[in-house]
């Protein structure tokens, strides 16, 4: 096997196993608004543990993606494409993390019919999901326009948490009673927030590997 052919296969490895560790992170979203609606313990307890998994398949892909640029020292699009990864990998793992934060959230809620008192978070959490998934789509077919829909997306998710806030203000009005309960509100809106966001940051890298430019400006 030539060299380059050892390169492409030691990638299409990477690539996959990036493919996996982001399913997981998709799977641990899906996973938390699934325990938050049905205030399932055992549930929150699994995504909180199955984060040291998103953690390990993190470290997993940061030393396979150094020991590619030692052994193979790849240039240009070779190298975009295993700086690509080895940025994605943090911003993943950081969505995994915020799965398992709301998780924790979850398992402190009390009180009957809570997932139905802020109309907006459900929404949040679908986007959330959605923003994730094309991200990584965007990465590995290599394709722009999910770049595009995922930006596109984070304004929708802004827009569903000022809702968020807005509703969970009207809960507060209800006394001090609801201060726990609608600060746990606001978190969690803030965590799915925050997903979109990392799923933006995969989104500039992906367009980084394929065209050299991050945020506006040519690096590579």
């Amino acid at each position: 096997m030539s060299a380059r052919q050892s390169f492409e296969s030691d990638l299409e490895l990477l690539n996959l196993e990036m493919i996996k560790m982001s399913a997981m992170a998709e799977h641990a979203i899906e996973n938390a608004i699934t325990a938050f609606k049905n205030k399932d313990e055992k549930l929150a307890n699994a995504i909180i543990a199955g984060d040291r998994d998103i953690n390990d398949a993190e470290k997993q892909i940061e030393a396979k993606c150094l020991s590619l640029i030692l052994r193979q020292q790849p240039v240009a699009r070779d190298l975009r494409s295993v700086s690509t990864a080895l940025k994605m990998v943090t911003d993943i793992e950081r969505i995994g993390d915020h799965a398992a934060d709301i998780a924790e959230i979850v398992l402190t809620m009390k009180g009957e019919d809570i997932f139905e008192m802020v109309e907006h978070i459900p929404s949040m959490a679908k986007v959330a999901v959605e923003m994730v998934h094309n991200a990584v789509a965007a990465f590995v077919n290599q394709d722009l326009s999910l770049v595009k829909s995922v930006t596109e997306e984070d304004d929708v998710m802004d827009d569903l948490f000022d809702k968020t806030k807005s509703e969970v203000v009207e809960i507060l009005k209800r006394g001090d009673d609801y201060m726990d309960l609608g600060v746990n509100f606001i978190m969690i809106a803030k965590y799915f927030e925050r997903i979109g966001d990392h799923a933006v940051n995969i989104c500039e890298w992906v367009e980084f590997g394929m065209t050299g430019e991050y945020q506006n400006r040519r690096i590579l």
